[in-house]
């Protein structure tokens, strides 16, 4: 009797622990065929990292939306102003009416439909003419969580899954406003749909614009759509009318353009007697980037020299500061350099640079 219950409890001993290994390995099989076992552990990491660029508390986010935390940016970490950007004087006081202050101060905009903060603003223009610079400084001054989308990390593998990080994405943003969707070149996401477009890219765009048209419901949620682009005709006419504020960011004129060489050179070693209306005209038609290289192959020269002088034996204790004669001749060097842009399959282009009356302010 005795030697069958102990034959019995043997027995019981031996499937329990058979259930436990079944168990375990069953459970380990689970997890390696996981679809996104290790992007979730990529995921949990970034979440981490977010709250702690935030300066906030942990809050519950799911696994779609710890994917986008390594796109979001915290605005006390942007180093661009509205002051560091010169000219578009009008276009930012705009911005600052349109955008900034309904994020910074909602309660001016709750009485009423009409004062509801914008949900979708536009950037557009030629190359180079400062629009990340505008989408960043608009990020700083408002003090909004800036979430820069790229579309590689909406992409998967898995079925579904892209829909699903789209969907975070703005889920994201509502749970951290103030904050700011960016889209950079958007026309490559969010163009004009076509019989021959990818499945998924067609989805991923389709709940985009249905997320988006959800999202304005709520009046008083403090997110905003803003994008970018140098081809607005191609643009889908649904993604257009999502976006019912549009700054055309064009080639500065000459006083614009006297304007960014000042915010370009603060800071560094130049003579005090430089000609910035001079040089500014003759930069007709550059771009605030081309101005900004202009610059940078300007100071150059006097390191050249230095390291000349350096070589033939002369003694100086560090290189001269940059002269007009430097800015001029850079100006010359860029120019020759400079291919102009022509049109192309009659999308949308920007004239060439050299305009014989650019050189007259407008």
């Amino acid at each position: 009797m005795a030697d069958a219950k102990m034959k019995v409890i043997q027995n019981l001993i031996w499937y329990a622990a058979s259930a436990a290994v079944s168990c375990w390995v069953l459970l380990a099989g689970v997890r390696h065929l996981e679809n996104n076992r290790e992007e979730n552990k990529r995921a949990i990491e970034q979440r981490k990292q977010l709250f702690k660029r935030l300066g906030r508390t942990l809050i519950h986010t799911t696994p779609y939306e710890d994917m986008i935390a390594c796109d979001v940016v915290n605005p006390d970490h942007i180093d661009v102003e509205f002051e560091s950007i010169g000219g578009l004087d009008r276009t930012k006081q705009a911005l600052y009416e349109l955008a900034i202050l309904p994020l910074r101060r909602p309660e001016l905009f709750t009485n009423g439909r009409l004062l509801g903060p914008q949900k979708g603003v536009l950037l557009y223009g030629p190359p180079g003419t400062g629009k990340t610079m505008l989408a960043k400084a608009i990020a700083k001054e408002s003090g909004a969580v800036f979430i820069n989308v790229r579309v590689s990390n909406l992409m998967s593998k898995w079925f579904g899954d892209a829909q699903k990080l789209v969907s975070a994405v703005f889920s994201l943003a509502y749970k951290l406003q103030p904050a700011i969707i960016f889209i950079d070149e958007v026309d490559s996401f969010l163009g004009q749909r076509r019989s021959s477009d990818n499945e998924v890219l067609t989805n991923m765009k389709t709940e985009f614009m249905a997320l988006w048209d959800g999202f304005t419901t709520d009046q008083n949620a403090r997110v905003m759509v803003l994008a970018a682009t140098n081809r607005p005709s191609d643009l889908d006419e649904a993604i257009l009318r999502r976006l019912p504020m549009s700054f055309e960011i064009g080639k500065p004129g000459k006083s614009d353009r006297a304007k960014i060489l000042k915010v370009t050179l603060k800071g560094e070693r130049i003579d005090e007697n430089i000609d910035f209306d001079h040089i500014s005209s003759l930069c007709g038609g550059f771009t605030g980037s081309d101005i900004f290289e202009v610059c940078k192959q300007a100071a150059y020269f006097p390191l050249k020299e230095f390291l000349r002088d350096e070589k033939d034996g002369k003694q100086t204790s560090a290189p001269r500061p940059l002269s007009q004669m430097d800015l001029e001749k850079a100006v010359a060097a860029s120019r020759k350099a400079k291919i102009p842009t022509y049109e192309a399959g009659g999308s949308t282009f920007w004239s060439p640079r050299v305009d014989p009356d650019d050189n007259l302010d407008f």
